[in-house]
């Protein structure tokens, strides 16, 4: 892994979140709380859970204790939401850049929410929040529906590297034609 594979996954991810946030700003305020019986019931309860999860790394990252997960009753609002979201990506990402080339390969001891002590490779954790977040992005989509509410657009990875900046012009060179 290199830290410019990190830092477009962490483009990615956040991409992706904003596509996500802007379709669920659509909603009524009791949409975006109605428990439609998934895994954290609302869709405020969903994002709120992405939120809380990327923050509890990033403070593993930071040698510090999560102190618990955040409420959703504590976020009324997807402007809210986003807030708390835009505060965790900056820090994720001072972290990220703190770390540097040689730090993504570090392992961090930490313990899982259940005190079970674990080790783990950074770029591993960083793989796995970006992840985590794709399902979960995956189950807001759907309740979006079940809502009757437009979701969003693509959200798939390859869309995102298909944009307009993301161009690849630097592999040119190195394209296969298949038949």
């Amino acid at each position: 892994m290199t830290p410019e594979a990190l830092s477009s996954l962490l483009d990615y991810h956040y991409w992706a979140r904003d596509r996500l946030l802007e379709a669920v700003e659509r909603l009524t305020p009791g949409q975006f709380r109605q428990d439609l019986g998934n895994s954290f019931d609302s869709i405020r309860g969903t994002l709120v859970h992405l939120v809380s999860a990327e923050r509890a790394w990033c403070l593993r990252w930071r040698g510090e204790s999560s102190g618990g997960h955040l409420e959703p009753t504590d976020f009324e609002t997807v402007g809210e939401v986003r807030a708390r979201w835009l505060k965790e990506e900056a820090q994720v990402r001072e972290f990220v850049e703190q770390l540097g080339a040689d730090g993504i390969n570090l392992v961090f001891r930490y313990r899982q929410f259940d005190g079970k002590p674990r080790n783990s490779v950074f770029w591993h954790m960083l793989q796995h929040v970006v992840n985590h977040a794709t399902y979960h992005r995956g189950q807001v989509t759907t309740m979006l529906r079940q809502l009757g509410a437009q979701p969003p657009k693509s959200q798939d990875l390859i869309a995102f590297y298909g944009l307009p900046d993301r161009r690849l012009a630097p592999y040119e060179g190195a394209v296969a034609k298949l038949e």
